[in-house]
């Protein structure tokens, strides 16, 4: 198990890692605790309804998403933002191209 990234973390430094359906990621800072993750969306990208234990947080850095959490539907834009709480069936549609970033307490090991 990782110990976590330096205290700074330049972004030439981290590699992207292809999901497929047009989808990828990046991740970024983290320790046990906590963890930052750039998803980048191309337009139509699903990003499939999953859960895990994990509290998440989201800013929606650029484009236009449909969101659906525990049923609940919403289109957000940049600038908002979205919490699901632990276990929760989330997931999202890109509307437009766009990124989102993703913010997990605690870190997602499974990620690493």
């Amino acid at each position: 198990m990782s110990a976590g990234t330096d205290i700074f973390l330049h972004d030439g430094e981290v590699a992207w890692t292809d999901l497929g359906g047009g989808v990828k990621r990046k991740i970024l800072t983290h320790d046990a605790s906590v963890m930052m993750v750039r998803v980048v969306f191309e337009k139509g990208a699903v990003g499939a309804p999953h859960q895990h234990p994990h509290i998440q947080c989201t800013l929606v850095a650029r484009g236009r998403f449909e969101v659906t959490i525990d049923g609940r539907k919403a289109v957000l834009d940049a600038g908002d933002s979205f919490i699901v709480p632990t276990n929760l069936v989330h997931g999202v549609v890109a509307l437009e191209a766009g990124e989102l970033v993703d913010t997990f307490t605690p870190r997602r090991e499974d990620f690493l």
